[in-house]
């Protein structure tokens, strides 16, 4: 019976992870115990910034709604407790969208929230 060698699959391995750390700098590219380590590395960044995104987006958001609430002398906070209390349930992110694209519409949710 001939001998196995593992000659085939460590190549394909050692060749997925130099294919994937593709663009890393110097030996993080070139040598595969090094893009090996900056890979597990690159796959811990994205998993956090997966989630960090949306802290990122959330706070993007916020800051555009009291960017156009400020023109209307109203607070963010005191905005959204009043569109709380008036039972409107726009998030977050369709508000800025508004604040953006529809500044009239986005002026009629104020005054409503503000009465």
């Amino acid at each position: 019976m001939p001998r196995v060698t593992k000659a085939l699959s460590a190549k394909a391995k050692h060749k997925k992870v130099l294919k994937a750390t593709k663009g890393h700098y110097g030996a993080r590219s070139r040598l595969f115990k090094t893009a090996k380590q900056s890979y597990i590395k690159s796959l811990q960044y994205s998993f956090r910034d997966r989630r960090n995104r949306k802290r990122d987006f959330r706070n993007l958001w916020i800051a555009r709604i009291n960017a156009a609430v400020s023109k209307f002398d109203i607070s963010y906070s005191k905005f959204m407790h009043k569109l709380s209390l008036k039972k409107v349930f726009l998030n977050r992110k369709i508000l800025s969208e508004l604040a953006i694209s529809e500044p009239d519409i986005f002026e009629k949710i104020i005054t409503f929230a503000k009465d």
